[in-house]
């Protein structure tokens, strides 16, 4: 089934012992698949087995995968008592020193350095991975249901375009026809006639050109993962064309190769948008 490299997917769960997990994929066209992380601190572990799970899925593509962790069960408060202690002595030590009138504070002391402080519980890697990588997985086939739907329209619109491009080419065919006739009438010689027909003869950019006009279309037919064939068929259709704009003696026919080569360009540029 044909995709399109430009998607959203997102999904949302409880892992225990982690908390509230949401995970946001995004992805954009590109050559080749690139993946890209934004992860919470201390996720390093998971940063390629997560990669894994997206290479299962996609081909090309820049993905972007945001995750996020809220809620996150609490841990236990810890309050360092043998540093505050030498907090306390030093202190009194600079108040006796000093003469300083005054009593220690415990909103002053709990905020000094190190003395207050949050155990949070460890988590082994191992424990959340099942959750974390249905999870993943969730998300993934959400953004490939949306790059299905956008391939469908992309699919259905390059099959009005080869077909256009079909027509248009039958159509400069038959003017070409007539217009070499009217030429050829004001030729006098036969050299003369030789040697025009075969500087302007267009034959085999005109075979090239349907034969990948067809081929255009069975790949759409085919579907899959088909955007670098599509991309090299419409760089060889773009090809033939230049070759039969270089070679048209006629203003009117030379017009319509352009508005043809201008076809071309637009069905390559929504190819590149295919996976």
């Amino acid at each position: 089934m044909i995709q399109s490299m430009t998607g959203y997917g997102s999904f949302e769960t409880i892992i225990p012992s982690l908390g509230k997990v949401s995970i946001e994929l995004r992805s954009t066209n590109h050559k080749f698949l690139e993946i890209v992380l934004h992860l919470p601190e201390g996720s390093l572990s998971m940063e390629e087995r997560i990669k894994k799970a997206i290479e299962s899925k996609l081909k090309r593509g820049r993905v972007t995968c945001s995750l996020n962790v809220s809620a996150r069960k609490e841990g236990n408060v810890f309050i360092n008592k043998a540093l505050l202690k030498k907090y306390i002595i030093k202190i009194n030590s600079i108040k006796n020193e000093f003469k300083i009138d005054s009593d220690l504070d415990m909103n002053t002391l709990i905020h000094l350095p190190g003395v207050l402080a949050l155990e949070e519980e460890k988590v082994s890697p191992e424990s959340i991975w099942p959750g974390l990588k249905a999870a993943v997985g969730a998300a993934i086939d959400n953004l490939v249901k949306t790059r299905v739907k956008e391939g469908k329209a992309l699919q259905g619109y390059l099959r009005k375009q080869a077909e256009e491009l079909r027509l248009e080419l039958s159509a400069i065919i038959l003017k070409l026809k007539s217009a070499l006739k009217d030429k050829l009438k004001g030729i006098a010689t036969d050299e003369e006639r030789a040697n025009f027909i075969n500087d302007t003869d267009t034959t085999e950019e005109i075979d090239r050109l349907c034969f990948h006009i067809r081929n255009f279309k069975h790949k759409l037919i085919k579907g899959q993962a088909i955007g670098k064939e599509l991309d090299f068929i419409a760089q060889e259709m773009q090809r033939e064309a230049n070759t039969m704009a270089a070679k048209t003696f006629d203003v009117s026919v030379s017009a319509q190769v352009l508005k043809m080569k201008s076809l071309i360009e637009k069905i390559r540029e929504q190819a590149q948008n295919i996976e």
